[in-house]
């Protein structure tokens, strides 16, 4: 057994080093990424564990919103000519409150007590505020101290959403205010994507797992962690696995168990040249599709994205921490998203200023770490992080944001504008 391993360990190092792989610009490595994943199918959940998901359906109002002329404040419903000139004496014949409204028409000379919310009656065509009226006569009477003006303080039936508008779309996440117009719309139960199962993998003999002491040479495995984290934020089911060291028997037995109950497996380390470097191995011997090997990309350049023959995507990202966070949020996020079916898969873009100057590097695009603020002028800086490379995560720990800098780029100075992208927080 011994002898096998040390054999398939020097034909993974082999094939390697043959290797000749052109990086990828990180575009296109995005663009494949969307290419190959496919939509998982749609459950239908209740609304009560519907926050966070991603609608796979049109979201129809099955009413007019409001369903009724609505008040807007407290005051007294009234005919708009009854009030002018002012002040003016009206008879008050009733009340309408939320949830309990008055069903008569009014007429004129008349005034209905009137509440926020609640229904107007038929033959009001105007609220005027409590604070300018003063009742009469033990609250047979109101008095109109100012005139009102013709339909204020109404919201007319169906003058925010009519009856059979579209008022979400499919592919949209269900943030809290979202869930509030599913109830509004009676949608008790919706249809969401499914959220993909992801299987966590991480590599290196050098790991041990959190809650032991590192021996010499050794450190305590971070990966499996983030990428669990990042995969949950993503909307993710998550399962990390055993940490497999460098034996390729392992790793390839953990991928194949791994991919028959995974719709996505991610693994960490042991995508580069080095010797112990086999990944890339395991999934040919799995007979696995690659579709690319290396990106054009800081850091991150080794990053592995390929499909095993039943389906299951794998993305092998590289062992330091930063390059972890970087590849996944650029990559791996983007099929778990696009497998729940969302709209948005790219990371958020957008522009700041940058405080202070930096030397990128020439070959790759970068994507350096950064924490956004505000200056006094309410522009938006993106604050470079002083950080030691990608094995760097305490560094990169403040992070809110990548700046991205086109390769061959020399060098940026501050109060230059830079693009971003938002990291998940």
């Amino acid at each position: 057994m011994q002898a096998k391993s040390c054999t398939l360990n020097f034909l993974s190092y082999s094939y390697l080093v043959r290797s000749a792989l052109i990086m990828i610009p990180v575009a296109d490595a995005i663009q494949i990424v969307k290419d190959q994943t496919r939509a998982l199918e749609a459950e239908r959940v209740a609304l009560s564990q519907a926050l966070d998901r991603y609608l796979a359906e049109d979201i129809i109002a099955d009413t007019d919103l409001p369903p009724f002329d609505r008040s807007q404040m407290d005051g007294y419903g009234v005919r708009a000519a009854d009030t002018a000139p002012a002040p003016a004496k009206l008879k008050i014949v009733g009340e309408s409150a939320a949830g309990r409204g008055w069903h008569n028409e009014m007429k004129t000379g008349e005034a209905v007590r009137i509440m926020t919310g609640a229904p107007v009656p038929i033959g009001a065509d105007s609220v005027q505020q409590v604070e300018l009226t003063r009742e009469h006569d033990g609250g047979e009477a109101v008095e109109i101290l100012e005139p009102v003006t013709l339909g204020r303080s109404i919201v007319r039936r169906g003058s925010e959403i009519q009856k059979g508008e579209t008022v979400l779309r499919a592919g949209e996440r269900i943030n809290p205010g979202a869930v509030a117009v599913l109830a509004s719309f009676g949608y008790a139960q919706v249809k969401v994507g499914k959220r993909p199962r992801v299987a966590i993998l991480a590599t290196g003999s050098e790991l041990v797992p959190v809650d032991q002491t590192p021996g010499q040479d050794q450190i305590r495995d971070s990966n499996n962690f983030s990428i669990a984290a990042y995969a949950s934020l993503a909307g993710a089911a998550i399962e990390r696995l055993p940490l497999a060291g460098d034996d390729i028997a392992q790793v390839k037995q953990q991928i194949a168990d791994a991919a028959e109950r995974s719709d996505i497996i991610v693994t960490s380390g042991g995508v580069s040249v080095g010797r112990y470097d086999f990944t890339k191995t395991v999934l040919k011997e799995l007979g696995a599709e690659i579709f690319f090997e290396r990106i054009a990309l800081r850091p991150g350049k080794p990053a592995v994205f390929a499909r095993l023959p039943n389906g299951t995507l794998v993305f092998g990202l590289p062992g330091n921490p930063v390059s972890v966070s970087v590849t996944f949020n650029l990559f791996a996020r983007a099929a778990i998203l696009a497998m729940q079916g969302a709209a948005e898969t790219d990371l958020e873009a957008g522009r700041a200023v940058l405080s202070q100057g930096i030397k990128p590097s020439k070959d790759r695009e970068s994507y350096l770490p950064a924490r956004l603020s505000t200056n006094q002028d309410a522009q938006l800086l993106a604050n470079p992080l002083k950080w030691g490379g990608s094995s760097d995560f305490v560094g990169f720990v403040s992070a809110t944001a990548l700046i991205i800098v086109p390769s061959g780029t020399q060098k940026i100075d501050a109060g230059s504008p830079v693009k971003i992208v938002y990291l998940p927080q």
